[in-house]
């Protein structure tokens, strides 16, 4: 296979690269990288084995790491490179750049700077996930990773229990059992999920069905790999005015442990998030 090797301009090249299968590089992808006077990566030595394999040379060209430990000092070097008249590609270790990557900062860096920014568009774990998954894709929101303090968890899993959309959210082998739990206190059990693993690999798998029976089947397994979490939008939600009216009627008569389990039921909501509700507002203002 040959590469169009032509003088790209002066500017950022985000360059999406596969989540592992080598051939689902785009032909763009292989030009541009063929073609840029910098190479960036957030592993150098992913983006050489994948050059490799194409049969691209990096010859005399800079490869820089650029990743979340270094960005701050390595900005400034590309952005120089740029405003001197070279074209930088930068590569993510796998998937698209800026998504759960260090490529924001940098793309906001060069804009900053007036610097032309590129996609040069393909592989995505959202996508790829979303697909498989088997859940509506009209609406979608992308949640990252779960934060590791348990209060900033608890924020965000509220958060998202009310969000009318379908939910996708990464997450690593080593946390997966504690995050489907309490990802059931707080959506609820019966919200339809996918556990996509491993996406485009050897070893892909998609498990299906309830956040609960998922967090029982992860329970009695070693799951290993890249995992993205897809869950269904909650159906006919009650809203945050609906589930505060109805407890502090049931306050007025109850505890706060019994007032939560009665809107929590009436509502269809889950109970970990209506008891936390009923703990705020019982607490002195």
């Amino acid at each position: 296979m040959t590469f169009e090797i032509k003088r790209l301009s002066a500017g950022l090249y985000f360059v999406a690269t596969p989540l592992g299968a080598a051939r689902d590089i785009t032909l763009r992808a292989l030009d541009t990288l063929a073609s840029a006077d910098v190479l960036a990566a957030e592993d150098t030595r992913t983006l050489r084995r994948l050059m490799a394999l194409h049969g691209i040379a990096v010859g005399d060209r800079p490869m820089i790491a650029y990743h979340d430990h270094n960005g701050a000092e390595m900005r400034p070097r590309l952005i120089r490179m740029m405003q001197g008249g070279r074209s930088v590609a930068y590569a993510s270790e796998a998937g698209s750049p800026l998504v759960a990557d260090p490529g924001f900062p940098l793309a906001r860096a060069a804009i900053a700077e007036g610097l032309p920014v590129h996609a040069v568009p393909g592989p995505s774990a959202v996508i790829a996930a979303l697909t498989v998954a088997g859940l509506p894709t009209d609406r979608f929101l992308f949640a990252g990773f779960p934060p590791s303090g348990a209060g900033a968890r608890r924020a965000w899993m509220a958060e998202l229990a009310a969000i009318p959309a379908t939910l996708v959210l990464y997450e690593s082998p080593k946390r997966i059992n504690r995050t489907l739990g309490e990802l059931v206190q707080y959506l609820g059990e019966g919200r339809k999920t996918a556990l996509c693993r491993e996406l485009t690999k050897r070893f892909e798998e998609v498990l299906r069905g309830t956040l609960a029976e998922l967090r029982d089947a992860a329970g009695k397994r070693v799951l290993k790999g890249e995992m993205v979490l897809v869950i269904d939008r909650a159906e006919d939600a009650a809203s945050d005015q609906d589930m505060e009216t109805a407890l502090r009627a049931a306050l007025d008569t109850m505890s706060v442990k019994d007032a939560a389990a009665a809107v929590a039921a009436a509502l269809g909501l889950p109970k970990r998030r209506v008891y936390q509700a009923a703990l705020d507002m019982e607490r002195p203002k």
